[in-house]
């Protein structure tokens, strides 16, 4: 038992010691001056930074703002981009038809179109949710979409033949073939919420991480503006392993299956 313990414990040691050497080269490179202070202060200091920001409650305060509006905006594009996926991959001649649009829209950039969102929805709440809804949107879509068209004819074709009606086609197979590959592009959509969010904050908000981000770079507050940088690597990998991590143990049965061919 305690022998198991530590050999994941060393495990995980042996995973982030990567992270640990990268983080000893920055305070070493500060504390020699190989690098500015100035610009970069040693992560000792960012860290003490960081806790003084948690400990006064200030970060706290501008996560739950950010956390707010990706969870909103994320949960407005997987409600809008699963159930269109799903419809266009179902139906072979409406993506031929709108398969042209989506390909003119998936290739704006969603800042380019941050000047847009302001003008229809003005700089509050509606404009962030809008920007982090476009974010979303694609790779949710383009996953979807493909999901359900690389579902096993075999398998169609065998549910057709036991006299299955296309609800009950659609609801046992199609669906459950595609949701791995829907899952994929709800992984890849996840951090990006995140990251367009803090974009969409920098250009016009007055809370958020992003907010806090701009405001201590702009006040030449070059700690608290690198412990607000960890924190935002600390959530795009904390979600993006936690999803990870619920994607294994959901789809453990793709792990099962023999591969094609084998006995």
């Amino acid at each position: 038992m305690l022998l198991n313990a530590l050999r994941k414990l060393g495990g995980v040691l042996y995973r982030l010691l990567s992270v640990f050497i990268f983080l000893a080269v920055w305070e070493l490179a500060a504390r020699f001056q190989v690098v500015n202070p100035v610009f970069l202060p040693p992560f000792s200091e960012v860290a003490a930074t960081l806790w003084k920001l948690i400990r006064t409650g200030v970060l706290l305060d501008h996560l739950l703002i950010s956390l707010q509006r990706s969870l909103l905006g994320f949960g407005l594009g997987l409600a809008f981009a699963i159930p269109l996926g799903l419809l266009i991959g179902w139906y072979r001649g409406f993506e031929r038809f709108i398969d042209p649009l989506i390909q003119t829209f998936r290739n704006l950039s969603v800042l380019s179109l941050l000047p847009v969102f302001v003008i229809f929805f003005g700089i509050g709440e509606t404009s962030k949710v809008a920007v982090i809804f476009w974010g979303v949107l694609w790779a949710v879509l383009l996953n979807t979409i493909a999901g359900v068209k690389n579902i096993d004819l075999s398998l169609i074709k065998a549910a057709r033949s036991m006299g299955i009606s296309n609800y009950g086609l659609f609801t046992q197979v199609i669906l459950p073939g595609a949701l791995p590959t829907i899952f994929t592009g709800v992984r890849l959509s996840a951090t990006s919420s995140i990251l367009v969010l803090i974009a969409a904050e920098m250009l016009g908000a007055n809370s958020g991480l992003g907010y806090a981000l701009y405001f201590y770079q702009s006040n030449i507050k070059y700690p608290e503006m690198y412990a607000i940088i960890i924190v935002l690597a600390v959530i795009g990998v904390a979600v993006n392993y936690s999803l990870a991590a619920f994607e294994k143990r959901t789809f453990r049965y793709r792990e099962e299956l023999p591969e094609t061919g084998s006995v």
